[in-house]
């Protein structure tokens, strides 16, 4: 099973996404990645969002972790998501660092209707309403994009 964590980042009530297309289905997803060798979660996120955005964030708590298990298209995958809030840069794509095509600010209020990665809209809207998700919420329900 791979690790990866990912940023939660929320300002003006939206939330910080990529956007991926994936056989013609738009894909947004938490920034993060793959941690390094000798890597902390919070470390992985900062390396990233530097890379791919530009930007240098604070990581706060984590929120919530839960498994996507797609056994027979790709390995399983813990996500550990992370309070983050950008504390310099403007974030702009780097196209050598990420195969994104933009990033998008998308209103909390819509996050279960969009196809996400992690697909974790709900908990994010549920946590911001006042009734935050458990810190492990199982196996979430991942739509599977090639």
């Amino acid at each position: 099973m791979k690790v990866r964590p990912a940023a939660l980042i929320i300002e003006n009530n939206h939330l910080l996404l990529l956007r991926y297309n994936y056989s013609g289905n738009d894909v947004f997803a938490l920034p993060g990645g793959n941690p390094d060798r000798g890597e902390t979660l919070p470390q992985t996120i900062e390396r990233e969002l530097s890379e791919e955005l530009g930007i240098e964030v604070e990581v706060q708590g984590m929120l919530f972790s839960g498994e996507v298990l797609l056994p027979h298209q790709k390995d399983d995958v813990l996500h550990v998501v992370f309070g983050t809030q950008i504390i310099g840069g403007i974030p702009r794509l780097n196209p050598n660092e990420t195969t994104a095509l933009e990033i998008c600010w998308k209103p909390v209020n819509v996050l279960h209707q969009l196809n996400l990665y992690p697909n974790v809209g709900q908990y994010i809207q549920d946590g911001l309403l006042g009734s935050p998700p458990h810190p492990y919420v199982g196996q979430i329900n991942q739509p599977f994009f090639s």
